[in-house]
């Protein structure tokens, strides 16, 4: 009985001197290394697109008076960019000598420990530019007085028994911090949201390739 096309390529992964198997084996890791490749180019991008993005804001936030807002901007960004280069160097480490199947199991190793990082690095992310932000405007220069201040003085004229903590309303206080608790909370999600939005079609054309390399290896 003729061998069908699938028995013919597994065998050409079980046993290396197939004819076959060569031929199949390099295409398998061609597409392992075009896919992988394209997810370093978009990586290293979107890496250089917040670096761009967060200088820009910096120069930005001096003109419109949130110059502390701009800096902790720009700071934060700075090292999630270090970190994720970092990593991104580590991937560019994986042998491409190997075959196909542990060049995406070393691929897929290194993506779900750079998505652990990452997710505990959004639980502070969100919050810290929340914050900054709240920061920015509130010593924001207001016609010679802070804006902070100046929003206080105005609630304390139609409220002026409202209670103050360091002169500030404790329910601004309550409010800012329940949503800086909300934030670090759905960091994470939040992070995975955004994730799947950037390279969630490059994660499943992957997870489709080992999972047929898979089928044929079994």
């Amino acid at each position: 009985m003729e061998k069908s096309i699938e028995n013919i390529w597994k065998e050409g992964f079980l046993e290396t001197d197939a004819l076959v198997a060569p031929k199949i084996n390099n295409l398998y890791n061609q597409k392992s290394i075009h896919i992988i490749d394209k997810f370093k180019r978009m990586f290293r991008t979107n890496l250089i697109a917040i670096v761009a993005f967060s200088f820009s804001f910096l120069v930005v936030s001096f003109f419109l008076g949130i110059p502390i807002t701009g800096i902790i901007f720009f700071v934060t960004l700075s090292v999630l960019v270090f970190i994720n280069n970092k990593l991104l160097n580590d991937l560019e480490k994986i042998d491409l000598g190997v075959s196909s199947y542990q060049y995406l199991k070393a691929f897929n190793q290194w993506k779900n420990e750079q998505i652990v990082i990452n997710k505990r690095m959004s639980k502070f992310l969100y919050p810290i530019i929340f914050m900054s932000m709240i920061l920015g405007f509130w010593f924001k220069d207001a016609e010679g007085m802070h804006l902070g201040k100046r929003l206080v003085n105005k609630i304390l004229i139609d409220f002026p028994d409202i209670y103050l903590l360091f002169g500030i309303p404790l329910i601004g206080i309550v409010i800012v911090l329940f949503i800086v608790v909300l934030l670090a909370f759905f960091g994470g999600r939040i992070y995975n949201w955004d994730l799947n939005i950037v390279y969630g079609r490059i994660f499943k054309k992957l997870e489709e390739l080992m999972a047929d390399i898979e089928r044929l290896r079994s």
